[in-house]
């Protein structure tokens, strides 16, 4: 028996390492890979039998038990260091991008700042169906922040590929800080100089308006374009160095803002050690119930798998236009704005070697899979972060789950969805499931709350 479950586990490995080997390249959508190795691991895992550990509801084979002990917060690995991002791990960095991340500052009419859509209350989201600033929607949900330092690629559409080039795109947007680079430089360098310098040395001289006229962005208004314009490349890169520096330093603080731990990881813990009296205070029968569902016939897993709920890969699965919206290209348009940002992994202000920069060099930049599909979000705190999908076109996660039973087709674009035609009992499980993964943000308590000086 010890020899059958030892192949089993390598057969899994082995699973794994070929999965993830699809994906990356393109072969197989991840939903497919995700549906192979589910199948393998849900036999190999008990060496072939299906035998449960204890009765019940809380009874589980030993490949169940696996592959909950993978969807645990206690096998979240410690967060690798960003190879684009020198300054992401240290402390005075991270102190700077938590002021930074509450200045409203960092707006033209000191209104708006990062926490203004990522707000504490609601999980670093807004609770809106859209991002709106100014009475001004944006085309899409805001994303939690939480966790998302683990991710390859940010934003609905991945169109950035680190969170301090995330952190720098908001603020020139005219529908949400609506600021401009060198405005944003000379700001944070008045501001917080001393704080700046002792993390990237001495500060440039902006003062001179001839060469830094007050508002320059290559994006933006066309007095701030042709400001830009008419300046120097040397300059140019003076401020774009300037406002790199300012995204790193956002990203220093919320690559400290995890996930926390849910009674679902408590629940883990137990079926681990199968203590079925802590099973069973811990967990209702319908929340089992909604959990065997999740890695069984609802295909949940499929995308939805590690300890942070989301494989980070991109899908279409046929969501409803929104009213007087249009088609939203996603990931399709997402690739060719990655590949093209000036401060991508493989720009002049990144920190990486070529060689660190693999995402990026090896993107797959056109294919059906990639047209209307977007980023696979974490379900820890789904409770919390309503309304749901890039859109925000579903306001609870029964309207989610009904839209998952339907599987209705994407046009344009392929759905990688089919139909699960769940009961009303199951999908009340599912939901009851789901409900278990809430928790507050794990950080440093001083981290999630506003500076002091901003209170």
């Amino acid at each position: 028996m010890r020899r059958i479950v030892f192949f089993g586990a390598a057969l899994v490995l082995v699973a794994l390492v070929i999965a993830g080997a699809l994906v990356s390249t393109g072969v197989v959508g991840a939903g497919s890979a995700g549906a192979t190795l589910r199948s393998i691991v849900l036999f190999f895992g008990d060496g072939g039998s299906s035998q449960p550990v204890g009765s019940g509801p809380h009874g589980w084979t030993a490949s169940e038990r696996g592959l909950i002990a993978s969807l645990s917060i206690d096998r979240l690995p410690p967060l690798p260091p960003d190879p684009s991002n020198a300054f992401g791990d240290d402390p005075d960095a991270v102190s700077l991008g938590h002021a930074l991340f509450f200045d409203s500052g960092l707006s033209p009419d000191g209104t708006v700042s990062c926490s203004t859509c990522h707000m504490l209350e609601n999980y670093f989201t807004d609770g809106k169906v859209r991002a709106n600033v100014r009475g001004v929607d944006t085309p899409r949900h805001t994303p939690t922040i939480v966790g998302i330092a683990f991710s390859d690629w940010f934003y609905w559409d991945g169109r950035k590929d680190s969170q301090w080039a995330q952190a720098l795109a908001p603020q020139e947007a005219a529908i949400e800080h609506g600021g401009n680079r060198m405005a944003h430089a000379r700001y944070v360098l008045d501001s917080y100089r001393s704080q700046y310098e002792a993390l990237f040395g001495p500060a440039p001289d902006l003062s001179d308006a001839g060469r830094f006229p007050p508002n320059a962005a290559p994006l933006g208004d066309e007095a701030a374009q042709a400001a830009w314009a008419g300046m120097t490349g040397v300059d140019q890169e003076t401020v774009n160095r300037v406002f790199a520096n300012i995204g790193k330093s956002i990203a220093a603080y919320s690559r400290k803002i995890m996930p926390g731990r849910s009674r679902f990881d408590d629940y883990a813990a137990a079926v681990l050690a199968n203590d079925q009296d802590r099973m069973t205070d811990l967990f209702s029968a319908e929340e089992a119930e909604g959990l065997r569902l999740f890695f069984g016939d609802g295909q949940c897993t499929d995308c939805h798998n590690g300890p942070l709920f989301t494989n980070g890969t991109f899908h279409n699965i046929g969501l409803p236009f929104p009213v007087g919206s249009k088609f939203d290209q996603g990931r399709s348009l997402g690739t060719q704005q990655v590949v093209e940002d000036d401060f991508n992994c493989l720009g002049r202000y990144s920190d990486a070697s070529a060689e660190e920069c693999v995402e990026l060099r090896f993107i797959k930049l056109k294919g059906e899979e990639l047209v209307g599909a977007f980023k696979v979000p974490s379900l820890r705190n789904a409770a919390n972060t309503a309304p749901y999908m890039h859109n925000g076109n579903f306001a609870d996660l029964e309207a989610v789950i009904r839209h998952y039973n339907h599987a209705p087709p994407a046009f344009p674009g392929h759905s990688d969805l089919v139909p699960l035609a769940l009961t009303e009992a199951q999908s009340a499980a599912l939901i009851a499931f789901l409900l278990t993964l809430s928790a507050p943000p794990d950080a440093p308590p001083d981290l999630l709350r506003p500076p002091e000086s901003s209170e």
